[in-house]
């Protein structure tokens, strides 16, 4: 009986070990599942985290290179407009000569030839998107600079009576406002 009884106990013995053992194997495989979990998780965030950051980052870069077009753009579109502000100088003398020259007499050949270039110069200039700013009446402080006032029984107050320096355009933009004179009538 002692035999059967510590077979029993033996038996009881192993199964305990047995089933301690496979909970053990079942926390481990709990554990390792646990870690596994874990891992993914991490591995989740993470890649949710780089995701958001490509696509900022792709977001930024599409910034940027529509900022770059558009810059590139502006500089092809007014690419001109240094080379117009420096030939401004150069039309002004050319006015200035054929203010001078059409005083004395008007069907010289300087006076006509001065007419002339001046005409080829503003066709030339037109082409290229610069143009004179028309100095009509109203003064517009956009387009016109008023360097003095002036006493004047035909215009209002605030309207322009002379322009002293013709004013340049390019492709709407002002290149040099014209120099007005403008009549204050007390």
């Amino acid at each position: 009986m002692k035999d059967e009884h510590n077979q029993e106990h033996d038996l009881s013995q192993k199964e305990l070990e047995s089933c301690e053992n496979s909970c053990t194997c079942e926390g481990k495989k709990q554990e390792a599942s646990e870690k596994e979990c874990e891992i993914k998780e991490d591995f989740e965030l993470k890649y949710q985290e780089m995701h958001e950051k490509y696509l900022r980052v792709h977001a930024d870069f599409e910034n940027v290179k529509k900022r770059l077009e558009r810059d590139k753009s502006m500089a092809l579109e007014y690419a001109y407009e240094k080379i117009a502000l420096d030939l401004l100088p150069v039309i002004d003398a050319l006015l200035g000569a054929h203010k001078s020259a059409s005083g004395d007499d008007k069907e010289s050949a300087l006076t006509k030839g001065l007419e002339l270039t001046m005409e080829k110069l503003h066709e030339v200039l037109a082409r290229h998107g610069i143009e004179g700013i028309e100095c009509l009446e109203e003064f517009d402080p956009n387009f016109h600079n008023a360097i003095m006032q002036v006493k004047s029984e035909e215009k209002e107050n605030g309207k322009i009576v002379q322009v002293l320096q013709q004013g340049y355009k390019y492709k709407g933009r002002v290149l040099r406002p014209a120099m007005v004179s403008i009549a204050k009538n007390d």
